[in-house]
């Protein structure tokens, strides 16, 4: 019978354990179980490519590829470490008894171990102040914002960065933390409250979403260079994480936002990729590239579900401003998506020059 995945079991596996009870309840639903046979070789009857296995239960005979043979225990201290997984995986194995194994995606576990690591406080700060324990924050350290979002494209060298330069921020319910119409000067992240996103329409304003822990907000302006186009404020008492304009072009805008030129984008077209232009719908019928898709700026966010996460897109409009805040928006919700470099009028140019 096969053992529950929980968070005691986790405990006593490397370098799961390193992580804590919350982080260990996160991983939970990305862990899978596998049950074999006595004198079955899981290795052989199962692809293990790019997981992280443990034996869980029972007894196996492991041959590694350097021809070296050992014997696993579940549940003892040679099995708290993985099986396979790290570049290792056996020549052959051979179940004693009826086993169980567990996988977990090495990718992973390798990001959500690395930001664990990181966010760790040190030593106090130099004002004698005590340092975060980013660890604690559970919307922005959620498994999906790790693997998924903004922070999963992230090198790590920036991590570190990153985190020494987001301040907190405390906020009472009904306070506005971002106007429409002001310069843009923060990105930030809710770790806890929730916030409403609104916007004036013909002098009134009209609420366009509620924003949860984990949830980032103030990008749009920072990447365009431009005013606020909408109003956020709190919905319920919270606390925000703010990082300052050149924090964020320095330490996210530029891991995130990849950039192709007018040919190279072509060739990605051609290859599969599928233009979206994200300028107003009057644009686009005017001039639209044939087989586009037509998402203006306003909607992006509300689009991305019904994006194909295993498709590449190329995010363009007139002069590049507008789909670079597209471009980033989606990359910062894991899709794949690069940014037309100078917009349609950079790829009219270089037409024009090479006739």
């Amino acid at each position: 019978m096969a053992e529950a995945v929980s968070v005691e079991l986790l405990s006593r596996l490397q370098p799961l354990l390193s992580l804590g009870r919350e982080g260990l309840r996160a991983l939970l639903p990305l862990c899978r179980t596998h049950c074999f046979s006595r004198a079955s070789d899981p290795f052989r009857a199962a692809d293990w490519g790019g997981q992280v296995v443990y034996l869980v239960r029972g007894q196996m005979l492991v041959t590694m590829p350097d021809g070296t043979s050992r014997v696993l225990v579940g549940g003892h201290e040679q099995g708290a470490a993985p099986v396979a997984g790290g570049g290792k995986m056996p020549r052959s194995g051979k179940a004693i008894t009826d086993v169980e194994l567990l996988s977990l995606e090495e990718d992973t576990l390798d990001i959500v171990v690395t930001w664990n690591q990181l966010a760790v406080p040190g030593d106090s700060a130099q004002d004698g102040s005590e340092q975060t324990d980013w660890r604690m924050m559970s919307g922005m350290f959620a498994v999906d914002n790790l693997t998924v979002g903004a922070f999963a494209s992230l090198p790590p060298a920036n991590i570190q960065a990153l985190l020494a330069r987001f301040n907190r921020v405390s906020a009472k319910r009904g306070e506005t933390i971002i106007r429409q119409g002001d310069p843009g000067d923060y990105y930030y992240l809710i770790e806890s409250g929730r916030c409403k996103v609104s916007r004036l329409v013909a002098g009134s304003p009209v609420q366009l979403a509620e924003l949860k822990e984990g949830d980032a907000f103030g990008e749009e302006a920072l990447v365009a260079d431009t005013v606020r186009n909408a109003t956020v404020a709190m919905n319920t008492d919270g606390m925000l994480l703010r990082l300052s304009k050149q924090d964020f072009n320095d330490l996210l805008r530029a891991p995130l936002l990849q950039k192709v030129a007018g040919e190279e984008a072509a060739r990605r077209v051609t290859a599969g990729a599928t233009w979206i232009d994200v300028r107003f719908p009057a644009e686009y019928q005017a001039d639209g590239f044939p087989g586009a898709i037509n998402i203006p700026l306003n909607d992006i966010r509300q689009a991305v579900a019904a994006l194909d996460p295993a498709r590449e897109y190329i995010v363009y409009c007139q002069t590049g401003r507008r789909s670079s805040a597209a471009a980033f928006l989606l990359s910062q919700r894991g899709l794949h998506a690069a940014l037309l470099d100078g917009g349609m009028r950079a790829r009219a140019g270089a037409m024009e020059s090479v006739e």
